[in-house]
């Protein structure tokens, strides 16, 4: 393994550690030494990465936001372009709260402790819909909107999913959790299949 492939394994592993110690105790509780003893590293390797545990709450969001993206846009593409595809993503979305416990925890802390990154996550999720509904626009496969409609319409959307995952979140067990998940994507479904995303 080369110098740059070791960094980014320590790297790596330091983020994941980071994710894991946030899930598990929020990022109040999660020390810089928390976090190094769970990667497997010195302490002083921490700040060879991050100037302090600031920096490294300011990664974390992005760092699991993108991995999350990356499993919902995966599985989204296995659906028909439009309506059918927005269904499939907001019920992935309910399905990695659930998978990953912690997400919830990381997301919503963040707007508080690493507002930063709590932005940047937020943009890349507003953008990446952006590009989304424009490009169904264009092919007519979405009714028309303007900038700003289409801006209101995502963060409804957002909406719906935050308050999903809320309940989730707060579900007493898995049943219940898999129950919501059911009738939140039945009620997005109706929302939006039969509405506003129509041609």
């Amino acid at each position: 393994m080369s110098r740059e492939e070791k960094a980014r394994a320590t790297l790596d592993s330091l983020l994941n550690a980071g994710c894991a110690v946030v899930a598990a105790e929020g990022y109040s509780d999660a020390s810089v030494a928390k976090i190094a003893d769970l990667a497997g590293v010195a302490h002083g390797t921490f700040y060879n990465y991050f100037e302090d545990r600031k920096a490294l709450f300011n990664a974390l969001l992005p760092y699991e936001g993108l991995r999350m993206r990356e499993k919902i846009e995966q599985i989204a593409r296995t659906a028909p372009p439009g309506v059918q595809r927005e269904i499939v993503r907001f019920e992935a979305f309910l399905n990695y709260v659930i998978e990953n416990e912690g997400f919830y925890r990381i997301l919503y802390e963040a707007e508080i402790f690493a507002p930063e990154a709590h932005r940047e996550h937020m943009d890349n999720i507003v953008n990446g819909y952006l590009g989304t509904f424009r490009r169904a626009m264009a092919e007519n496969r979405i009714r028309r909107f303007d900038d700003q409609q289409l801006h209101c319409l995502i963060y409804q959307i957002l909406g719906m999913r935050a308050y999903a995952a809320m309940q989730i979140h707060y579900a007493a067990d898995q049943s219940e959790k898999l129950r919501i998940r059911d009738c939140s994507v039945e009620m997005y479904s109706l929302f939006f299949g039969q509405s506003l995303l129509q041609t």
